[in-house]
């Protein structure tokens, strides 16, 4: 990584430095899909931790449980969850063929995994966050009931995690309908299988649009907290969780690619995506020591506007189809 340089780096050569650096780090973004897909199916997880790997495969086999266990209680089964069980092996393998699925539930790995980091380093909760704590304590009733289901969602997700399971209500719609898709293309074949998918696709569809996610959650504390980009982006104030969300509402990005941003290979676009959210060099700073304590930034970037960093990562994310 050639993020650091020189101090008194001309403006110019700040955007070169960063144009190079993110060029690179879109090679990665590229090929991160086909990659992770063939680790999924094969041992070879020399490139990807076997943490994140295992956490992947495992909840993708949740997903692909649950969907069999809806099936078969909307096919009458008496015991649908230990049907379930011993079922849907093929299920899992139509899901990884989803890239977007794949993504999601890659970059939830990577989150946690992070938020483990940063706890274990920096002695932040990946749960109650002096930010959270705030939207808890506020005047409003609504917003503190909204903190406090959080707070609780926050908690599920990480016992989710380390078993290695997702609830199907906790994907974001758009992935829950590609899921709903998948299992009825599972029995497609089936004519019973079809009428049973229909019932269930029904229930769980219902399910979904009656519960408020984890990320639902996250995007409305961010939105009604009203803070500035130093406090929500701020790792010791919001936690990694709405630090993500944060960086994401403010860049302009998928949540996805703001998780993506927080790896070694993205450092260039995480700086072009703190500086587009209108972080200071300070805030900038105070994220890299976090994160990345071995790198030092280069001076000047401060310099560059958040327009034109928007505008190069606008411009990354159209070459690299993100």
């Amino acid at each position: 990584m050639a993020l650091t340089a020189p101090t008194g780096t001309p403006s110019g050569a700040i955007e070169a430095l960063l144009r190079d650096d993110l060029f690179h780090a879109d090679q990665a973004l590229i090929h991160m899909g086909p990659i992770l897909r063939h680790l999924l199916r094969n041992d070879d997880s020399s490139i990807f931790s076997d943490e994140v790997i295992a956490r992947v495969r495992g909840m993708l086999a949740d997903l692909a449980r649950q969907l069999v266990q809806a099936l078969g209680e909307a096919a009458g089964h008496a015991d649908a969850a230990a049907w379930a069980r011993e079922a849907g092996p093929g299920l899992v393998e139509m899901l990884s063929g989803a890239e977007d699925l794949l993504d999601h539930l890659h970059m939830l790995a990577i989150e946690w995994q992070l938020a483990e980091k940063v706890e274990g380093r920096l002695g932040i909760s990946p749960v109650l966050t002096p930010l959270l704590q705030d939207l808890i304590a506020s005047a409003d009733p609504d917003l503190a009931a909204r903190g406090m289901n959080l707070l609780a969602a926050q908690a599920r997700f990480g016992q989710s995690i380390r078993r290695m399971q997702i609830p199907l209500i906790e994907l974001p719609v758009e992935l829950h309908r590609i899921v709903l898709r998948t299992m009825r293309g599972y029995v497609s074949e089936d004519p019973s299988g079809v009428a049973a998918a229909e019932i269930a696709e029904r229930v769980l569809s219902k399910a979904r649009a009656d519960a408020a996610s984890r990320l639902d959650l996250l995007a409305y504390a961010i939105s009604a907290a009203g803070a500035k980009a130093s406090a929500t982006l701020s790792l010791q104030n919001s936690g990694v969780a709405l630090f993500l969300t944060a960086l994401a509402m403010g860049a302009g990005l998928r949540r996805e690619t703001a998780v993506m941003c927080t790896t070694e290979s993205q450092m260039a676009r995480l700086a072009l995506a703190l500086s587009a959210a209108g972080l200071d060099r300070e805030g900038l700073v105070d994220v890299f020591v976090a994160l990345h304590p071995e790198v030092a930034l280069p001076e000047g970037l401060e310099l560059l506007h958040p327009d034109y960093a928007a505008a190069m990562l606008a411009e990354s994310q159209a070459e690299s189809r993100l």
